[in-house]
């Protein structure tokens, strides 16, 4: 069973960078920062209302992070789903035949965690956690609303996640785009062709409970934007090579 969207992982050259723009200006509280030694990386979960970013720094060049830095760039990396028991959630990915990284949980920052080979989930890279802890998250003024993907078929894409992880279809008003709930966030799967030919994941949206004082933060940073009277677009060269598009409405 999947509960919601733990969070989405987002690769930075270093943390202490990727902190003056995803907590000085965006003010996401930290819950945690530690060495993953096995993964290569110093990471940071920060808080954004029911799911999380994971910022990850690559400890060394030939690492699988660094290795994705050197090629890709800073930017989003993965998506990691909450499930209460990873084990049995990994059991029944393996009976449904879905290609794994990991065979078995191991430790991460976000709990025990594993990775499903981007394979199995047309481009995606995605892990699944059981939490350490059933703690509260730090309260936060931003919240994920949507993870956006492209894909060749997004209608053969949203069956693949549904299939896998149980995941809900939200009706949507025709098109070739598809939506999936995932506890109070969605993904939302798109034609690449929308989105530069990109497949994968491409941009975050998040939901803002002071939009004025957002606004004022992104004007006393001089963060390039995109600016509207109820959304901004953040250009990725400020948000660490993240499309961010922020809202005051759901």
């Amino acid at each position: 069973m999947i509960r919601r969207i733990h969070h989405a992982g987002v690769v930075v050259r270093r943390l202490a960078e990727a902190y003056r723009f995803y907590r000085g200006v965006l003010g996401l509280p930290l819950v945690r920062e530690a060495e993953v030694r096995d993964q290569g990386v110093r990471a940071a979960l920060l808080a954004a209302g029911d799911s999380e970013i994971e910022l990850l720094e690559p400890l060394a060049a030939d690492s699988a992070v660094g290795r994705f830095l050197a090629r890709r760039g800073e930017g989003l990396h993965h998506v990691c789903f909450d499930t209460p028991d990873v084990a049995s959630e990994l059991e029944e990915l393996r009976a449904k035949g879905a290609e794994l990284i990991d065979l078995a949980p191991r430790p991460g920052l976000a709990g025990q965690i594993a990775f499903l080979h981007p394979r199995a989930c047309d481009g995606v890279l995605v892990e699944i956690a059981t939490p350490q802890d059933d703690a509260s998250a730090p309260p936060s003024l931003l919240r994920m609303k949507r993870l956006v993907i492209g894909a060749e078929e997004p209608a053969r894409t949203s069956a693949r996640f549904e299939a896998l992880f149980g995941l809900a279809t939200i009706p949507m008003n025709g098109g070739p785009r598809a939506m999936l709930a995932v506890g109070r966030s969605a993904l939302l799967i798109v034609p690449a062709d929308e989105v530069g030919g990109t497949h994968g994941m491409v941009a975050l949206s998040f939901v803002s409970d002071d939009f004025p004082a957002l606004m004022e933060e992104l004007d006393r940073a001089s963060v390039k934007a995109l600016r509207g009277t109820g959304e901004v677009t953040v250009d990725p060269a400020s948000s660490h090579g993240v499309h961010l598009h922020i809202s005051r409405y759901e």
